[in-house]
This record gives structure tokens, sequence and C-alpha cells, in this order.
């Protein structure tokens, strides 16, 4: 398994097309038996399971657009059936990888000569593959553990036509007759970025020049051995979430793990600059010298002013309660519109809009929060079930990468059971906030 990578319109539209039609049509059945009378089963569980398992398999085959799918839908706390996102969390850590054959000739092909020349050791074997590339372990000729990162070949060349394959996959998946473009094609053009690996080379250089050190760890560039489809780097240790669950750490560890998770964020934030957008899993390693690890900067971005303004305004105007200012941030969002056709629907929209935004201020009330409170997970995933019956999607498409980060960042925390100080991010939101208005 993992040999082939079908890389033309065609061989990927029927992958696509099986899958879609396959789910589909087993969803419509279990709802036509729900609609008279059969209530949730343990059958009904395996259902999902099953389902979740098809997909997984269909999207390992085709990599690329079809993973990072894969990967958004594992994060989407109530949205899809739990069953649903937790097999499609093996996105984020256990992808099948191309042949060796194939990988060394990519390396030949982009550094020159083959990985057993320009390497002390080279394992042929890839220890991570996930969505755009495969990952191998490696030692340079004066002993340093590296970590080179493959490309898979014609990635880039399937990314557009991918996006119209998923989207009509995605209206099988998520209720509700929503207008995806806008949205399809934000994840589009950073996609395209995603597999410039010259530019996630600057990315790793900023962030290890501004985390790098006692609490944070993040790997080195190491340019003579990289290239637009092969990018070499520093290898950072560390157990995944899952892993380091598995080891039941004390209720201390954990709360240490997701300070340290918090404050990268938040630390972020406080820079005005570049955004590590990628909030799963699959990126942070929990470290046994008591560091965050903190990997794959294919993802990054740089928010307008003017959106970061209104943004890291929510918090704030959410905390205050004041409605008429919720309301104004809201348009200028444009989350609501000024004059809508019908506004009691638009009004019933801001209301459970505002539900929303409150729930994800809860964390920042107190001085600290209980990230296993039992009813903060359901007032969240009530939420996120609702939000594709709602309504068309709103808003500045900023906020598809600024929420993917608050939600990725949340569902760790949750996993984690963490409880965390929110003090510090609370003055650091409002520091921003003063300095971009003094600024302006």
């Amino acid at each position: 398994m993992g040999n082939d990578f079908p890389s033309s319109k065609l061989e990927r539209g029927k992958i696509f097309a099986k899958t879609g039609l396959k789910v589909g049509t087993n969803y419509a059945k279990r709802y036509l038996k729900k609609s008279v009378g059969n209530k949730e089963t343990e059958e009904g569980q395996q259902f999902h399971t099953n389902n979740a398992r098809q997909v997984f398999n269909e999207f390992s085959k085709l990599r690329g657009t079809a993973l990072k799918i894969a990967q958004s839908l594992s994060m989407d706390e109530g949205m899809l059936p739990e069953e649903f996102a937790e097999v499609m969390t093996e996105a984020q850590y256990s992808v099948p990888p191309i042949n060796k054959a194939l990988a060394r000739s990519i390396i030949k092909r982009e550094l020159g000569d083959y990985p057993e020349r320009l390497f002390a050791e080279f394992n042929s074997e890839a220890f991570a593959a996930a969505s755009i590339g495969q990952v191998h372990q490696a030692r340079l000729k004066n002993g340093q553990k590296v970590a080179v990162k493959i490309q898979y070949p014609n990635v880039r060349n399937t990314i557009s036509s991918d996006m119209t394959m998923a989207k009509t996959l995605m209206r099988r998946l998520v209720n509700g007759g929503a207008n995806l473009d806008e949205y399809f094609d934000e994840v589009e053009s950073t996609l395209i970025e995603e597999t410039d690996y010259q530019q996630e080379a600057q990315y790793l250089n900023y962030f290890h020049d501004r985390f790098d050190g006692k609490e944070v760890a993040t790997p080195k560039y190491i340019e003579e051995l990289s290239s637009q489809k092969v990018l070499t780097m520093s290898f950072v240790e560390g157990h995944h979430l899952k892993e380091y669950l598995a080891t039941d750490p004390s209720q201390e560890e954990r709360n240490y793990f997701g300070q340290l998770l918090w404050d990268f964020f938040h630390d972020q934030v406080e820079q005005r600059n570049f955004i590590h957008a990628d909030t799963h899993p699959g990126n942070f390693f929990f470290r046994n010298d008591g560091k965050l690890g903190v990997v794959d900067f294919g993802c990054v971005k740089k928010f307008s002013e003017e959106f970061t303004q209104n943004y890291m305004q929510l918090l704030p105007t959410h905390l205050e309660q004041d409605e008429q200012q919720i309301r104004d941030l809201y348009k200028r969002l444009d989350i609501i519109k000024e004059n809508p056709p019908n506004p009691e629907k638009e009004e019933k929209f801001f209301q459970f809009c505002k539900g929303y935004g409150d729930t994800y201020a809860q964390p920042y009330m107190g001085d600290q929060f209980d990230f296993s409170d039992p009813e903060f997970k359901k007032r969240i995933n009530h939420y996120a079930k609702k939000m594709p019956m709602m309504n068309e999607p709103r808003g500045d498409k900023n906020f598809i990468y600024s929420t993917k980060v608050h939600i990725g960042l949340y569902s760790i925390l949750m996993k984690l059971k963490a409880t965390i100080d929110t003090k510090r991010s609370k003055v650091i939101t409002q520091t921003v906030l003063d300095n971009m208005q003094d600024e302006a």
C-alpha cells in the first residue's frame, strides 16, 4: 500500500466520486431509517466509524488536498459524529508513505545526488507521512540528526481539480447547502503556498529565531540540503498527543504543557506578525526535557492590520457584554448584514453568533480555566453542530484560519484536560489593541 500516487485528474476524480457516492448513499439510507424512529445505538456508532474508515482509506491514496480536508474534519468538535472525527485523526499521524525508489529519485532530482551520498545515514523508511509530503530521518556528515521532508510528486498540479471535487464531497458530509466557494478559494491559495518549501524555509527561520529556547523547540533550516520540494531541518524529538496521553501524565504535567501551548499561541498574537495556522496535534511534541516541540511551518498566516484589530476586539467586547458594541463589530467583520432582507432571521443568526463568541471568550473570563469541564465541551459541540445549519458562511475570509487556530488550540487543551492561567493572555490582548490604536 502507498506505492502509487494518482496524479491525473481522471484517476483522482474516480476516487473522489467513488468515495462521495458510497458515503452519500450510506448516509441517505441511514437518515431514512432514523426518520422512522430508530435511535442512535452501538450499531449506529459503528456505522459512523465504518464510513470514516472508507473516506480515510480513499483519501490516503489521494494525499494532498484530500488529507488536508481529513485533518480539518478530525478537529471539527461537534460538527461531525465523534466516531467519524476520531478515525480522521489518523490523517495527522499515519498516512502510508510513497515507495522508497520514488522518494530516492525525488532527492536525486532536487538535490543533485542520491541520499546515501548526501547524508552519512538516511533511513529510507519514512517515519511520518502526511498530506503534502513525507519525512525521513537522516544524519549529516557532521553527525547531526535531521529530518528530511520530501514532497509527493505532482501535488501542486492536483490542488485545483481536487478542490472542485472535494467541495462536492463536503456537501455530502456537512449539513445544509452552504456556499463554500470563498472558503475553498482561500484554502486552495494556502495549499499552493504550502507546496513551496523555500517559502516554508523562511517561516522556519523566523519561528526558530523567535521561539526556539527554554520552553519551545523548533527545527532549524539546513539550506545546503534543501530545495523547493525537499526540506532538510534539525530533528525535533518528542511524543505526539496520543502517545503522550497514553503515558498517563499527572495533572501537573498536563497543566504545564497546556500552558506552554496557550502561551505559544498568545506570544504569536503579541508579535502581530506570522501565526502558525496549522494547530492540529500532529504538529506538536511533548518532550522529556519539558519543552513543547513545534513543527511544520507550511501553513503560516499574516493577517491584515484591519482584520487583526477587529478580531482582537472580539474578546474584550464579548467580556464586557455590550450588545451594541458586539453588533457594530460583527458588521465590521461582515458577520451580520447592515440591511438584511429578513431582519428576524438575521437577529436569530446574531444571537447564535453572540452565544458562540461568548463560549470562546469563556476561558478568559476568570484568571484560570479548566478545559476538562464537560459543560464547556458540550457548549462548543452545540454551536459547532448548529453552525452549518444556521446560515450561509459569513465573515472576513481570514476567519478561516484564525478560527482554525483557536478551535485547534481548544481541541488539544480539552484532550489534555489542562487547567490554564489566562491572566497574562488578557493583558497581551489589551496591550496589542492599545498599541494598534496608538499607531492608527
